[in-house]
């Protein structure tokens, strides 16, 4: 048996990372590795065209192309492993089979390659580096690195949660953001207690310890947003994954806490400026969640949330019983509409800036900058700036120092 026909059938014998088979790359080597069989110079160069094209497009050989795709699965195994009950006996013997089949088809680039030279092409792509993590390369027996692979999955994830760390819903389903806008967690100025018990919270998420779901009100510009986002980038290396929903998609809270439960990583839902009009219904979507129906609350699951308003649902005088309304329990209708707030197990308020609170976060983000300035003259223009623009915020601070790094504002003594 020939190297590629060894190659083909190990492909065949693939049991749990089967869905490697369903990729266009791997498509494509099926159908180089058929021509080369039959013998077709002119079809064998163009099967190896189109496969060629494939891996330049990802700028990896064929071998960094399988340990990538190994890496990213998402199968029985690969999920099994991040579940702390572990992996049954017959998915670890399947995972280290396959783990020595895909060694053999990626061994069958230079085979390949030899007869693509012998059809008179001489271009080939290299093998070179893929990055940080597991690589069995360094192994004679890939299926010795399964126990690398399986703490390669516990820190980074499977699947989409192994390559992104932010999503958004959409209409198939989870989508995950390439490069999302994550705040430095140390850039955040002030709030420190909040910041501390955000954090904690976070923590006990991430370690599978009982965690809140978090309602961040205050004024605006005061940073609650930054703050929930700048959770990623404090702990998105540790396995912290969000999702941030919009309005729209709190209809479909059910198939998405659905979706994250199988995930197993720690996530947080994050929603941005939450409140709702008196006639909207959206909010007993958000009830399930925080205190749920018969279905238990996906434990990897919490909920954090922005307002501007301390209560999230829009309320009106005339909404407030009349003696001569219809309702007779008209007063369990109001108290539906407050209680969604008190359904959230910590809250954190954010007051508004003072122009002391403004100031020094001016002298922070300036020196987090490594700017060299004059005090005085910094200070003097930051409240020329406040107002001229949307008063003393954290946000008008920021505001004001990209101002400065854009030539917008001239602050004397100030050098970058």
């Amino acid at each position: 048996m020939t190297p590629l026909e060894k190659a083909a059938e190990a492909a065949a014998e693939l049991l749990v990372f089967r869905d490697i088979l369903r990729d266009p790359m791997l498509l494509a080597w099926q159908a180089l590795i058929q021509q080369l069989a039959e013998g077709d110079p002119l079809l064998g160069l163009q099967a190896y065209g189109r496969w060629f094209e494939l891996l330049a497009e990802q700028n990896l050989s064929w071998r960094e192309w399988l340990i990538q795709a190994i890496r990213l699965a998402d199968n029985p195994f690969s999920r099994a492993a991040l579940r702390p009950q572990g992996i049954p006996a017959p998915l670890m013997q399947a995972a280290r089979h396959d783990l020595k089949c895909l060694q053999t088809l990626a061994d069958s680039q230079e085979p390949i390659w030899e007869q693509v030279q012998a059809l008179g092409l001489g271009i080939h792509w290299p093998d070179g580096e893929v990055g940080t993590g597991w690589d069995p390369r360094h192994f004679p027996d890939w299926g010795l690195s399964l126990e690398g692979l399986i703490a390669h999955y516990r820190q980074v994830g499977v699947g989409l949660c192994g390559q992104y760390r932010a999503f958004r819903w959409g209409g198939i389903g989870l989508q995950g953001i390439p490069t999302p806008d994550l705040p430095d967690w140390d850039g955040i100025y002030g709030n420190e207690r909040q910041k501390q018990q955000l954090a904690a919270n976070t923590e006990a998420l991430m370690r599978g310890d009982p965690a809140l779901h978090v309602l961040l009100y205050g004024a605006r510009g005061t940073g609650k947003s930054s703050l929930v986002k700048a959770l990623l980038s404090r702990y998105g290396g540790q396995g912290l994954r969000l999702l941030e929903l919009n309005r729209a998609d709190l209809i479909h809270l059910p198939e998405i806490l659905q979706d994250l439960r199988t995930r197993v990583l720690p996530f947080i839902l994050f929603v941005d400026d939450l409140s709702f009009e008196a006639d909207e219904t959206d909010f007993k979507q958000l009830k399930v969640l925080l205190e749920g129906d018969i279905a238990a609350q996906p434990p990897n699951v919490r909920l954090y949330a922005t307002t501007n308003r301390r209560h999230l649902i829009r309320e009106f005088f005339p909404d407030r019983p009349n003696p001569e309304d219809q309702e007779v329990h008209a007063w369990d209708t109001v108290q539906e509409k407050l209680s969604l707030r008190d359904r959230f197990g910590l809250t954190l308020t954010f007051t508004p800036f003072t122009q002391a609170d403004y100031l020094a976060t001016i002298e922070h983000l300036a020196n987090q900058r490594a700017l060299t300035y004059d005090p005085k003259a910094l200070r003097r223009q930051a409240l020329i700036w406040a107002q001229q623009q949307n008063g003393f915020s954290g946000r008008t601070a920021r505001q004001f120092l990209d101002a400065i790094g854009a030539g917008l504002v001239k602050v004397a003594g100030v050098e970058e």
